[in-house]
C-alpha cells in the first residue's frame, strides 16, 4: 500500500506535471494566431510564389497554379536577358547607392544634434521625425508640385538665372529628384534609431575621456562610433533593404509607367507591372526571387564586413 507521504508526493508530481502541460498549452494558444497569420500571409505566399516562378501563369487563365504549364528555368533566364529589367536594376542600385550613405550620414549628424544639450531639442526631434509619419503618396504628390515647371524649385533657381525645368519629365533629373524626396522623408526614422544607440552609451566614458584630455572629435571617433556599430549596422541593413524595394515613390511620380524612358523604373515597379498589369505572374515571381537573392547576398556580405553575430 502507498503511505501518506508517498501519496502526497505522487499528487504533487501529478499536479506539477498537469500545471506544466497547461502552461505549454496556454503558451501555444497565445502564439497560435501569430503562427497562423505568418503561415497564411508570409510563408504560404512565398511558397506559392516560388512554385509560380517555374510556371507560365496568369489570373486570366482560370486555372490553379498546379495546372499551369511548367517552363522550368525559362522565367529566370528571361529575367537576365530582359533589357527593361536590367535598366530597372541599374536604377534601383543607383537609387540605393545614393540614398543610403547620404541618409545615414544626415541621420547620424541629426541624432548627435538632438542628443546634445541645445535648447529646444525636443522640438527639433519632433520636427525632424514628422516627415517619416507622412504618407509616401502624400509626400510624392507634394514633391510633384515642388518640382513642376512653375513649382517652388524652379522659382528658387530663377533667382540665380537658372532656366526652369520639368524635373520629373526629364530622364536626367527624374531619379535624382526621387532620391532627394526619399532622403527628406525617411531620414528622421534613422535619426531616432541612432539616438537610441547614442543614449545607451554611458556618460562615464565621455567623462573619463575628457579627464584624459580628449576633444570632441576624438570622443566621436574613439567612443561614439565604435559603440554605435550595432546600431549603424542595423540602420544600414534596413536602409539598403528599403531602398532596393522602392515602389510607391516611383509609382506615384511616373504614374506607374517608370518613365520617362524608364528613368524611374525600379525592380519592384517592374515586378508589379509584369504581375498585375500584364498578368505574367510566373515571370513576376521570378523577378521577386531574383531580388530576394540580391538582398540576402548583400545582407550577408555586410554582416561579414561588420562581423556581427549571425541571425541565421
Amino acid at each position: 500500500m502507498i503511505n501518506k507521504a508517498e501519496s502526497k508526493k505522487f499528487s504533487f508530481q501529478k499536479a506539477f506535471t498537469n500545471k506544466k502541460t497547461r502552461e505549454k498549452v496556454d503558451g501555444w494558444l497565445f502564439v497560435l494566431p501569430f503562427v497562423i497569420s505568418v503561415l497564411m500571409f508570409l510563408i504560404g505566399p512565398m511558397i506559392v510564389a516560388f512554385i509560380l516562378s517555374f510556371k507560365k501563369y496568369s489570373f486570366l487563365d482560370g486555372i490553379s497554379i498546379f495546372q499551369a504549364k511548367s517552363v522550368g528555368l525559362k522565367n529566370y533566364i528571361n529575367v537576365f536577358q530582359d533589357e527593361v529589367f536590367k535598366k530597372a536594376l541599374l536604377n534601383t542600385f543607383t537609387y540605393s547607392l545614393a540614398v543610403v550613405p547620404i541618409q545615414l550620414v544626415i541621420a547620424l549628424l541629426l541624432s548627435l544634434v538632438v542628443n546634445s544639450d541645445i535648447k529646444g531639442k525636443t522640438f527639433f526631434r519632433v520636427a525632424y521625425y514628422i516627415p517619416t509619419l507622412t504618407s509616401t503618396v502624400a509626400v510624392s504628390v507634394m514633391f510633384l508640385f515642388i518640382f513642376k515647371v512653375d513649382g517652388i524649385m524652379n522659382r528658387f533657381l530663377a533667382l540665380f538665372k537658372v532656366p526652369p525645368n520639368n524635373w520629373f519629365s526629364d530622364p536626367k533629373f527624374a531619379l535624382p529628384a526621387i532620391i532627394s524626396m526619399a532622403i527628406w522623408s525617411s531620414v528622421g526614422n534613422y535619426m531616432i534609431i541612432f539616438l537610441s544607440g547614442l543614449q545607451d552609451i554611458p556618460e562615464s566614458l565621455y567623462e573619463a575621456a575628457r579627464i584624459d584630455g580628449a576633444n570632441k572629435t576624438q570622443e566621436f571617433f574613439k567612443i561614439t562610433l565604435p559603440l554605435i556599430k550595432p546600431t549603424f549596422f542595423f540602420n544600414l541593413i534596413i536602409s539598403i533593404i528599403g531602398t532596393l524595394q522602392i515602389f510607391d515613390q516611383a509609382y506615384v511620380i511616373s504614374g506607374g509607367t517608370g518613365g520617362p524612358l524608364d528613368a524611374t523604373m525600379t525592380v519592384v515597379l517592374y515586378l508589379y507591372n509584369k504581375g498585375f498589369k500584364q498578368f505574367e505572374m510566373g515571370y513576376a515571381s521570378a523577378i521577386a526571387f531574383v531580388l530576394f537573392v540580391i538582398i540576402l547576398t548583400l545582407t550577408l556580405i555586410q554582416k561579414k564586413f561588420f562581423k556581427e553575430e549571425s541571425f541565421f
